[in-house]
């Protein structure tokens, strides 16, 4: 259920309250062409609010294509080119929760694969403003805005007749230069384009470009580190910045306060592109990039050589070292529009978790939500595997210490689920989505430094924290906060049946944070140039539970705070050798027999035992368990999924 704090927050609403969350504001979705009507559910509200949905297909070139409810919607402009407005039947109808294409190929041609950015008018966020041109010369032309903090960036276009498209943005040497989104020319010095700079209020155009006489214009406005947002009012959820290219042996860390879900990168100093990259579409830590250019009608290209590598961290975007190409030239100005990653607290498990048997079609495994962590095995003797977004095509094995390895069906370039193999029946999968105060995913490179303190964004203190070494063949390490004596000292391996082992050098003795965690230099957390995926759980009231129990040897019910029992369960004795027990609702959580699958091994369901039973709060170990889950004063440690 919301909590309190959420609750007089709606009951606010407008009245001074937060203004809500990114995902009430912004959405990146994938769709496929049916060449019919098709309903895009994003959760923003265009019809009442309004706002921009800009759409380019990806599977081929063709131009982008804009479409603004304050215009027309049989009315679109494309940022690769500078025609007026193109008239054409009707696009698309906003909704209260989104919007529904028409059957027009432009952006809803049958099988092409698209993508649809939409951006919602919201005060620190987006604004739109049409105006017509006056002509003006010095001062030139006051144009209100409903934005509520001064823009960081701006786009204009003439929207009646063929013009360039300027741009303002707060990177460049000063308000007097502009870009042109439809070129990839450099930063050009002109005072009559944008005369002043802009103001929380209002921005500033003169007669040549931004203000024609009797011209009428489009302008789209974006907020900077505005705040307004999350639970507390307080976060920022776009950030218009610069940076300087370094092309150098070490990355390009860009810090922008968040991790972004959305990033658009321009170079000043030289003729660029104007790089979009997003999370959906494949912006990881993999050593590959997909991005489409706001300038081109390109379809999207996957960037593997350095042209345009960027991955997201925990507060901004890393480029890798030696990669120069569009994005880090030395020496170099680039400018760049960020925008935050999701950051709703879930209020039920079901938004954040799933099981399910795979299914011909892709994606094989459906679900209700965009997947950022997938397990997957079939119930015989099997390897598990697991995959994350952030490290694309990746692969590593619970059960095992190997390195990750490729495999290229492990796609998450899906709303509804993840992989496009042919992994049904009998394969399965669990699988988790990134959310405030549930879970969250980190990727890393080691450095050595000990001490180190590396950032997450799950919001609250991470009670189990999982972490492997991808490039190397090293056990899995895990910490967890049920652990018996001091959980910053202690640590047990994923992949083995080991009891806690004692090591002050894996954690430094120092419990994570809301925003940290620490690791020493050991080879499974941290050493110099590896790469790491770190897995953070929290609980979260009605969703997760993180936690330890005593044995009794008598049935013993664990209470999570759940309202209809546990769908997932995750069991491991700390003080002996023990197995990590798994069970889940879909082979079945029941008053008999109970499947059960070991996370650390590849041995075959075990489906003829009473293990465990289901408990409306949480879930029951019953007098029949063996040591390794209910031995009289034996310890022990579980996650578990409502």
């Amino acid at each position: 259920m919301p909590s309190n704090k959420k609750l007089l927050q709606a009951a606010a609403g407008n009245a001074g309250g937060t203004l809500g969350y990114v995902e009430d504001v912004f959405s990146t979705f994938l769709y496929t062409g049916n060449g019919s009507t098709q309903t895009i559910t994003n959760g923003i509200d265009l019809a009442g609010e309004g706002g921009l949905v800009w759409t380019k297909r990806r599977s081929g070139a063709l131009n982008h294509f804009l479409v603004t409810t304050d215009i027309a919607t049989n009315q679109y402009l494309s940022t690769d080119l500078t025609s007026a407005s193109g008239t054409t039947t009707t696009l698309l109808t906003p909704a209260s929760d989104g919007f529904a294409f028409s059957s027009n190929t432009l952006v809803n041609a049958n099988t092409a694969s698209q993508v649809a950015w939409t951006f919602r008018k919201a005060e620190k966020f987006f604004d739109v403003v049409t105006y017509t041109g006056t002509g003006d010369s010095a001062p030139g032309q006051t144009v209100a805005h409903n934005l509520g903090s001064t823009p960081g960036f701006m786009i204009i276009k003439r929207t009646d007749s063929t013009s360039d498209w300027s741009c303002y943005h707060s990177g460049l040497t000063s308000n007097e230069y502009y870009l042109k989104l439809n070129g990839t020319n450099a930063e050009t010095e002109d005072g009559t384009v944008f005369p002043s700079a802009p103001t929380d209020s209002n921005f500033y155009v003169r007669a040549d470009r931004t203000n024609i006489n009797g011209g009428t214009f489009v302008a789209y406005l974006f907020a900077s580190d505005a705040g307004g947002y999350g639970d507390d009012s307080d976060e920022n959820i776009i950030k218009c910045g610069s940076y300087t290219g370094n092309n150098a042996s070490t990355a390009n860390v860009i810090n922008v306060g968040f991790e972004p879900q959305w990033i658009m990168i321009k170079g000043t100093d030289r003729a660029c592109n104007w790089i979009m990259v997003d999370v959906m579409r494949g912006a990881t830590v993999a050593p590959s990039t997909s991005f489409l250019e706001a300038n081109t009608s390109d379809a999207e290209a996957t960037s593997t050589s350095g042209f345009a590598l960027v991955h997201p961290t925990a507060t901004g975007f890393s480029i890798p070292s030696g990669v120069s190409g569009q994005v880090n030239e030395f020496n170099e100005n680039y400018i760049y529009i960020a925008i935050r990653r999701p950051m709703k607290t879930p209020e039920s498990g079901t938004e954040v978790f799933g099981t399910v048997a795979g299914a011909v079609g892709d994606p094989n495994f459906l679900t209700s939500f965009p997947v950022d962590m997938g397990l997957w095995r079939t119930t015989a003797g099997d390897s598990w595997k697991l995959s994350s977004r952030l490290t694309g095509v990746g692969e590593l094995n619970t059960n095992a210490t190997t390195a990750e390895i490729t495999n290229n069906f492990a796609e998450f370039d899906y709303m509804n689920g993840w992989y496009s193999g042919n992994e049904y029946s009998p394969y399965m999968s669990w699988m988790f989505k990134r959310a405030t105060g549930f879970f969250d995913v980190v990727a890393y490179t080691g450095n050595n430094v000990e001490p180190r303190a590396i950032a997450h964004g799950l919001g609250v203190v991470p009670e189990m924290i999982i972490i492997k070494n991808r490039s190397g063949a090293y056990d899995w390490v895990v910490y967890h906060s049920g652990n018996t004596a001091n959980p910053a000292t202690e640590y047990l391996h994923l992949n083995a049946n080991y009891a806690t082992l004692d090591d002050d050098a894996m954690w430094k003795d120092t419990a994570p944070t809301a925003s940290v965690f620490t690791t020493g230099n050991a080879l499974q957390n941290n050493n110099g140039s590896h790469t790491y995926i770190a897995y953070l759980f929290a609980t979260l009231a009605g969703v997760s539970k993180v936690g330890s129990y005593t044995g009794t040897g008598a049935d013993l019910n664990v209470d999570c705070g759940f309202s209809a029992g546990a769908r997932f369960i995750l069991i491991k004795r700390t003080d002996s050798t023990g197995d990590w027990y798994v069970w889940d609702s879909l082979r079945g959580i029941v008053a008999g027999n109970d499947p059960y699958l070991l996370l650390n091994s590849t041995a075959a369901e075990v489906t003829s035992t009473d293990y465990i039973d289901p408990l409306s709060s949480g879930f029951t170990v019953t007098s029949s368990a063996p040591a390794g889950l209910n031995n009289s004063g034996g310890s022990y440690i579980f996650l578990a999924m409502a």
